[in-house]
């Protein structure tokens, strides 16, 4: 192999994941600031932040836009991952696969056993740790509580004909329940677990650049993912890298 040096970069996320990326951080941000003032209409603010979207109407048509988009997003990235991995272009792999393993589990447990002082050794992780992997599955939950709350609520004429009779004179508030708590579970969830974990913690402060290179450094990879860069530079105890 030849020889490379721990500051260079390789790939961890091709274009088409990015991009997917930032339409659905994009349309997340849309949801969230047109529907604070429309779960908290008695809040002082409310009313000029609002308007700062053209008024109820037009921040309630910005709204339903971007969260159709957020699940069409959602639903291309589905798509383009079975299409992935019945072509074979990705394979499952246990250092590489962002399915949840019995791994993650003891993972959690000893880095918890490591932050208390219980254990000399942090857990190691392949490509994705038991905490990208949290992040990656929320979205699935999230998508089929907010994202069919959301069409419910959006069409109310249409989806009333797939609710049984006895249930329409709660199902609607049901919906307005689980749309407006699970979009605020999921807003606390982002600001606190991922722009934390992702950008704000050490090492990564301001930001982590990968969501838009799509890069990672090697430095970063042994010490972050040292199973994905043994699976990567197997020959690495052998010299193959340089600092």
């Amino acid at each position: 192999m030849t020889k490379t040096t721990l500051s260079e970069e390789i790939e961890r996320f091709p274009v088409i994941f990015r991009i997917q990326h930032i339409i659905l951080f994009t349309t997340f941000l849309l949801l969230a600031f047109t529907g604070w003032a429309l779960k908290y209409p008695e809040v002082e603010h409310a009313k000029w932040w609002i308007r700062i979207w053209g008024g109820p109407k037009t921040a309630g048509t910005i709204h339903r836009i971007a969260g159709i988009t957020m699940l069409l997003d959602f639903s291309w990235h589905v798509i383009y991952m079975v299409y992935l991995l019945s072509t074979g272009r990705m394979k499952l792999h246990l250092n590489t696969t962002i399915i949840p393993l019995p791994k993650d589990v003891f993972d959690l447990f000893q880095n918890m056993l490591y932050f208390v002082g219980l254990s000399k050794t942090k857990p190691e992780f392949g490509k994705y740790s038991y905490i990208q992997k949290f992040d990656y599955w929320a979205v699935f939950w999230g998508m089929v509580i907010i994202g069919f709350s959301g069409l419910v609520l959006a069409f109310p004429t249409e989806m009333a004909h797939i609710f049984p009779r006895f249930t329409l004179n709660w199902i609607w508030e049901l919906m307005r329940v689980l749309h407006s708590d699970e979009a605020l579970l999921a807003i606390v969830f982002i600001l606190f677990w991922h722009f934390y974990n992702e950008h704000l913690k050490v090492g990564k402060f301001p930001m982590a650049w990968t969501w838009l290179t799509g890069k990672i450094s090697i430095k970063d990879l042994k010490h972050e993912h040292p199973l994905e860069f043994e699976l990567l530079f197997p020959d690495a105890k052998k010299g193959g890298h340089s600092e």
